[in-house]
């Protein structure tokens, strides 16, 4: 993996979809930066990030030939590639709320951002990965937790990021070798509130309850209803209340 060290840009997404619209990447490339000034998340939110404390970085991988309706698995293998990675360093409780932001307990510790480069089909994806490790404060998002806020260690970010590049290639692995299976299985085992009553908003801003059965496998949320029935909602249709 060749890796590219900024000090600074505006989002480590952006920078790799731009230079993927010039270059043909043969490799896979990371870029990692000491301050990401406009950060993203799910629906369009910011990323905290205090300049040196997180890990925020982009990953490219060539995924040609992958059908597009399948692109989801890459967002499990993300999700337990940053599970895989926190538990190394001590973090416990660790879950994923659907469909990639990465919990201890019930704080936000990791955001993940997936975004997909076409060119005459799909040609890569690009996983923006925000990992909280030695941020102590966080104003903008007070239910953010960190490596160091769970462990009471400050944590080598190089160490990390090492990790997680080691965690990479285990479950791209899965990915490449079309085990999709094994990926669905691994990736609901970790799912935030699996198979307990929860409270959903809909949009418009009305609440129903339902309990998580899973997720399909492009990527929506199985939902049994008060009236025993199952129903799959995408991102845009539904949000949890915890």
């Amino acid at each position: 993996m060749h890796i590219v060290k900024l000090n600074a840009t505006t989002s480590t997404n952006t920078y790799l979809k731009e230079y993927a619209r010039e270059l043909d990447f043969k490799e896979d490339i990371l870029v990692w930066t000491h301050a990401q000034v406009e950060g993203r998340g799910q629906r369009g939110a910011i990323w905290e990030s205090e300049p040196g404390k997180n890990l925020t970085f982009s990953v490219f991988k060539r995924v040609e030939g992958f059908r597009a309706d399948r692109t989801f698995y890459m967002s499990m293998a993300a999700s337990l590639m940053v599970v895989e990675t926190l538990e190394h360093f001590g973090v416990r409780q660790l879950a994923v709320k659907w469909p990639n932001d990465i919990l201890a307990g019930a704080r936000k510790i990791c955001g993940i951002l997936i975004e997909t480069i076409i060119r005459d089909g799909l040609y890569g994806v690009i996983l923006g990965v925000g990992i909280n490790v030695n941020q102590k404060v966080f104003e903008k998002a007070p239910r953010a937790t960190s490596v160091l806020l769970e462990t009471g260690r400050v944590t080598d970010l190089n160490e990390v990021l090492d990790y997680f590049i080691k965690s990479f290639y285990k479950y791209a692995e899965l990915v490449s070798q079309f085990d999709f299976a094994r990926l669905h299985q691994l990736y609901e085992q970790q799912l935030f509130r699996k198979d307990k009553v929860s409270t959903f908003e809909l949009p418009g801003g009305k609440h129903i309850a339902g309990v998580i059965n899973g997720v399909s496998k492009n990527g929506k949320l199985i939902l049994q209803l008060e009236d025993e029935l199952l129903k799959e909602f995408d991102l845009k249709e539904i949000k949890l209340l915890y």
